[in-house]
């Protein structure tokens, strides 16, 4: 049946031959742990002996009795022999006492056996002590037909310790009821941990953590209190997420000391956003030895962020070594930053092909930066049906430079609604354009939400051409003196972002209020950061206020930007000062730049120019 080390659960023994029953199997509980169902260091902590004699005193106290055939005695002394190791000198005891009635001595025979490679008739011993009443004798009969595939039979035994009392045989209950998916599991962890059972206390807690996590943490506390180091390390990382970086670092540190590799790699991150680089390596290179994939990505990064390449591709191949598909990632995006692609390619497509949905996008991304559009279509798209926002992102805009709109928009919309800034907008967009205002409405305010200036000065825009024309000013009234809009406030926010044409309008619309000095601002930040409409209106101020040179300044870069109306305002400033050819040449300037409007009133002047150049 398997492991055959640990042998005995012993409880306080039997004092005289008249002691029988359930006091006689007090005296010798029984436990095997052949597989992992039982919690192994709870059977070894179970082997404490009650009296302070020592096994060399209880022996000689019972041997002569048991020579002399003194059912109690052969019990206890077959019990010491065969914890002690001694299967020949126990046998012939066991089975004195048990053909005499003993239950007790019937478990143990049937341990003896079991570690003599006898399963069956350990069996055998086995339901004659558990037919008597002996709880551990019915759990280890419950485990032999758990590993020979009987689940009844199993849960019936398992069932009939677990309700004696018996902490493994509730532990043993309710393992086989979890791994059935049936009902009932907590009540019987819940009886194990009760009894000190440090693996069920854990696997309550793990059952308790979603509907009740306070009384789940207490029972991580228990199990981590007896040495359980997986439990210290989950009531680490509850403490950490709950912000109690100290405690939860005790316990890591904790679990990490008894082997437990993802607590070193924890206790390495809380070091590390502590400041404390030096002891975060010492510790993720502990869990990375030990096996640990996410440790040796850490130590990767943090030796590629001191630009010790060489460093972190070993530990990212390390990474690799443990089955952690990141390691294959994160070398690619090493590779890449040091623009050798075909490896970049190579690792990507290593982690792609192993379902990391983030090296699949980068994949695609590399391959149509490469021109292969058709290889990337694949690739974004597994990645976005595995979840990727970006790759379903991507997939949009790839479809959208292909003229294929609605399946643009199915991607776009996906993206979006995972919380995609860039694809709310561009989803927006495409609304706004369908005419359908009121879900464009709804996109653009993600959008926007989400800090994008575009969305902003978009959804700016829609409010305004949505909101009533504004109430003609009452006589008396000053201009300027109603309350911001929502759409200004929009305009506001984009502008503040560096939006330019958000800022082109909030100057408009200071200027509006009269407020000519915010107006130039705004102008000025728009103008100075390349737009020409910004770089026009600051012209119109400036001259206004008797500034022509500057406006003139202001107006040239415009015209050459490829403003029609500051190529005309330039021709005009020529022809009142007099350089006619200068005027002439603005003219036709603001001809071919438009719109009609200009082209015409520039043509007129250009004539009027002309003729007064050959008079």
């Amino acid at each position: 049946m398997g492991d055959r080390s640990t042998l005995l659960e012993t409880g306080r023994f039997v004092r005289s031959g008249v002691e029988s029953g359930r006091e006689a199997e007090k005296g010798a509980q029984t436990v095997n742990a052949q597989t992992a169902l039982t919690d192994a260091d709870f059977a070894d902590e179970a082997f404490v002996e009650a009296d302070v004699a020592s096994d060399a005193e209880l022996e000689a106290r019972h041997r002569v009795a048991a020579d002399k055939g003194d059912p109690g005695a052969m019990s206890v002394l077959g019990a010491l022999l065969l914890r002690r190791g001694d299967l020949a000198g126990a046998e012939p005891y066991l089975r004195g006492a048990t053909a005499e009635g003993d239950r007790a001595a019937a478990n143990n025979l049937g341990v003896l056996l079991h570690q003599r490679g006898y399963p069956d008739e350990a069996a055998g011993w086995w339901r004659v002590a558990a037919v008597a009443g002996s709880a551990p004798a019915a759990h280890a009969l419950g485990r032999h037909y758990r590993e020979r595939g009987d689940e009844p039979a199993a849960e019936y035994w398992m069932r009939q310790a677990a309700e004696s009392g018996h902490a493994l045989g509730a532990y043993g209950l309710a393992d086989l009821l979890e791994h059935r998916g049936d009902k009932g599991v907590e009540r019987w962890f819940r009886a194990a941990a009760e009894q000190g059972h440090r693996e069920a206390a854990y696997r309550l807690a793990r059952h308790l953590r979603k509907g009740d996590p306070v009384e789940a943490e207490q029972w991580y506390r228990q199990a981590a209190a007896r040495g359980h180091r997986r439990a210290a390390l989950h009531l680490g990382a509850l403490l950490e997420a709950r912000g109690e970086l100290k405690e939860a670092g005790r316990w890591y540190l904790t679990s990490a000391k008894q082997g437990e590799a993802r607590a070193a790699c924890a206790l390495g991150f809380l070091l590390r956003d502590a400041g404390d680089e030096e002891s975060a390596a010492a510790w993720w290179r502990r869990a990375a030895e030990d096996g640990d994939g996410n440790a040796a990505n850490a130590l990767g990064a943090l030796h590629a962020a001191r630009g010790e390449t060489q460093t972190a591709e070993k530990w990212y191949r390390v990474a690799m070594d443990a089955g952690d598909h990141n390691g294959a990632y994160n070398l690619a995006l090493l590779c890449a930053a040091q623009e050798r692609t075909a490896q970049a390619e190579q690792w990507y497509r290593r982690a792609a092909y192993a379902g990391h949905r983030e090296a699949a996008n980068a994949l695609a991304i590399l391959l149509l930066q490469g021109g292969d559009a058709e290889g990337a279509e694949p690739w974004f798209s597994k990645a976005a049906e595995a979840g990727s926002v970006d790759a379903a992102f991507n997939l949009g805009i790839l479809f959208a430079s292909r003229d294929e709109d609605r399946t643009a928009l199915k991607w776009y919309e996906r993206a979006a609604s995972a919380g995609h800034t860039d694809a709310a907008l561009q989803v927006g967009i495409a609304l706004v354009r369908d005419g359908e205002e009121r879900a464009a409405e709804r996109h653009l305010r993600c959008a926007a939400g989400g800090g994008s200036a575009e969305a902003a000065f978009r959804l700016a825009a829609l409010l305004e051409s949505l909101a009533p024309p504004p109430e003609p000013v009452a006589l008396g009234e000053p201009a300027g003196g109603a309350a911001r809009t929502e759409s200004e406030e929009w305009y506001e926010r984009a502008a503040e972002q560096g939006h330019r044409r958000a800022q082109v309008r909030v100057g408009m619309l200071a200027a509006a209020r009269g407020d000519l000095a915010a107006a130039a601002r705004w102008y000025r930040e728009a103008a100075e950061a390349g737009s020409r409409n910004g770089a026009f209106n600051l012209g119109l101020l400036l001259a206004r206020e008797g500034n022509e040179p500057e406006a003139a300044l202001w107006w040239t870069r415009a015209a050459v930007a490829g403003h029609g109306r500051a190529a005309l305002r330039l021709g005009l400033l020529a022809a009142r000062q007099g350089d006619l050819n200068e005027g002439q040449k603005w003219c036709v300037r603001a001809m071919e730049l438009g719109p009609a409007e200009v082209s015409e009133r520039a043509g007129r002047l250009r004539d009027a120019l002309a003729e007064e150049l050959s008079a």
